[in-house]
């Protein structure tokens, strides 16, 4: 380490453009004691009057080398341009700091850059836990704020947005080409959202993979077909594209090597329907339910099976949905399809569940709700999918009954999730129904009426979710299902509180909305009873003769340690009873 050198000055007392530092020793702080009397500059107040005469070069050059920093030296001489360099070199420098070209000056000057330094991972890891109009707040602090969130902006690698009614799309872009390196990005659209949106993403997420674009009830989606083709052809990285509203598209006809999620809602009377994506494995298009849609589902769904081998999960919504469009699904012979969802087709029926068990006999998922097939079809997915099939709904299929769901419950073992909501319906309560189900009602009344006031009786090993919403015809039900933590019960009205029985001791939510009072209090009751069973459990132990087994007393069983208590605690659940 070599010592500090005084700076030169010129005779009349004033600092020269030559008077800096060795340039050898590269960017050092300023001095950190007073010019005047040589006392550490920290909380001092200088008394040497600055008319003192300057002394020589040679003899603060000896007094600087005689003693250390550390220790408090005797006045000396004031140097007027020392002292007005030095502050402004400590004023320049203070944010470059490099510890290890500084020279420490003073302990306590020492422990303050220990802590600068400790603050950086902190200060990172606060600010970047901030949601983005806070961390642009954040930045107008201090500079070393405002490079943290820079930073924190450069590294970001999803970013979600809510971009309200008032918004332009400039905001929107200033926000975007600070993320340099965004991967995933999520717009929730309160404004309408048009080419230019797609432009500004296009230009500042040139990394972008995943794109999801939703609307509110306030906004339009005025984004066409070519305009979307055109986004997704330019962006090779994009794998995953999901956008609400798509009304306006008109037709499209998409190209893409490297998307492999699709998802697209909202559609309305699309012209054509062209996939051209080796890589796509899932697609969910979700039309709207007016009568005077003309979408030619059937060759689409052709086109679709042909062009996109890949395919594991298929969903798709409309109330065009038909035989035909069954049968070209099935033409496609997609080997890897593992999830199957047609809803709202009301002429789905047991012929198309034929078509589809013949074809594909590996599926895991298959949704048919709203279609019209019977119990004759439930009994087909049940001879095809015992060892595969684990998710079934066939919620809003009219021509269902409770002997039907029965059967479904005992020869698929591996069934978790069964949604039957809507099924077994009374008829006669209609009127109570919301109107936004009319094509619902109206589909139901082209059936045959089910039989009224019927029970239910499942035991199942491995299910884990029931829905029985709107099963208004329903009157008793009696459940053995060990691991089942959803129910939902939610406008059951003619279920008869003494004929429930729920055997369900993981049971953690029951929907009991629009029910009886009695029925929410039965449904309590029990839940309670269950769960008070469970904790009052004592060990058994066989009689001495073998010939039964008796509880233990609590003071002879096993006294578990307090870990063993705490973590029976933790694992046990509360069943929560929604009402509202």
């Amino acid at each position: 380490m070599h010592t500090r050198q005084p700076h030169p000055v010129t005779p009349n007392g004033v600092a020269s453009p030559l008077s800096f530092p060795d340039p050898k020793r590269g960017k050092k702080r300023g001095g950190y004691n007073c010019g005047r009397c040589g006392l550490p500059k920290r909380g001092h107040t200088c008394h040497i009057p600055a008319a003192s005469t300057t002394p020589t070069e040679s003899n603060s050059s000896s007094a600087v080398a005689a003693s250390p920093v550390s220790v408090v030296r005797p006045p000396s001489p004031p140097r007027r341009s020392a002292e007005t360099y030095s502050v402004l070199r400590r004023a320049l420098s203070f944010d470059h700091i490099d510890v290890r070209d500084s020279v420490s000056s003073d302990d306590e000057e020492e422990v303050e850059e220990d802590e600068e330094s400790a603050l950086d991972p902190i200060l990172w890891d606060v600010l970047r836990r901030l949601p983005p109009p806070a961390l642009l707040s954040a930045a107008k602090v201090c500079k070393g704020w405002r490079d943290t969130a820079r930073r924190i902006w450069r590294a970001a690698e999803e970013l979600r947005l809510r971009v309200p009614a008032s918004a332009q799309v400039g905001s929107v872009g200033s926000v975007l080409q600070k993320c340099s390196g965004l991967v995933r990005l999520s717009l929730r659209m309160e404004s309408d959202v048009d080419a230019t949106m797609l432009a500004c993403i296009a230009f500042s997420c040139p990394n972008l993979q995943s794109m999801e674009i939703f609307t509110s009830n306030t906004s339009t989606n005025w984004i066409s077909g070519d305009e979307l083709c055109r986004f997704v052809a330019e962006k090779r990285c994009l794998t995953s594209l999901k956008m609400e509203g798509c009304s306006n598209l008109g037709g499209f006809n998409l190209c893409s090597s490297s998307i492999s999620t699709l998802w697209l809602s909202d559609l309305h009377c699309l012209s054509k329907m062209v996939f051209n994506c080796p890589k796509l494995k899932e697609i969910s298009l979700d039309f709207s339910r007016q009568e005077n849609d003309s979408t030619d589902l059937t060759a689409m769904v052709d086109g679709l099976g042909r062009s996109c081998p890949r395919l594991q999960n298929i969903h798709i919504a409309s109330v065009r949905l038909s035989h035909a469009a069954v049968l070209a699904l099935t033409a496609s012979n997609l080997r890897g399809l593992r999830m199957l969802s047609l809803v709202l087709g009301s002429e789905i029926t047991d012929a198309s569940v034929a078509a589809i068990a013949s074809t594909y006999s590996k599926l895991e998922l298959l949704d048919l709700s709203g279609s019209t097939i019977s119990d004759s079809g439930i009994g087909m997915i049940c001879n095809v999918f015992p060892e595969t099939l684990s998710k079934l709904l066939l919620a809003l299929c009219p021509n269902i009954t409770s002997s039907g769901i029965q059967f479904a419950a005992a020869q698929l073992p591996l069934l978790e999730l069964m949604d039957c909501g809507m099924t077994i319906c009374d008829h006669n309560s209609q009127s109570s129904i919301s109107p936004e189900n009319d094509w619902e009602l109206q589909n139901t009344a082209n059936s045959k009426l089910n039989l009224i006031y019927q029970k239910l009786i499942i035991k199942h090993g491995k299910l884990k979710k029931l829905s029985l919403w709107g099963c208004s015809g329903l009157d008793a039900l009696y459940l053995n299902c060990p691991q089942l933590n959803d129910l939902n019960l939610n406008s059951c009205r003619n279920l008869h509180p003494e004929r429930l029985l729920l055997q369900c001791p993981n049971l953690g939510s029951v929907h009991a909305s629009g029910c009886q009072d009695m029925l929410v209090e039965t449904i309590q009751n029990q839940v309670r009873s269950e769960s008070a069973a469970l904790e009052n459990h004592f060990t058994s132990k066989r009689s001495a003769d073998g010939s039964k087994r008796v509880h233990v007393p609590q003071f002879l069983s096993y006294q578990a340690s307090y870990d063993d208590k705490k973590q029976r605690r933790v694992s046990k659940r509360q069943c929560t009873v929604i009402v509202d």
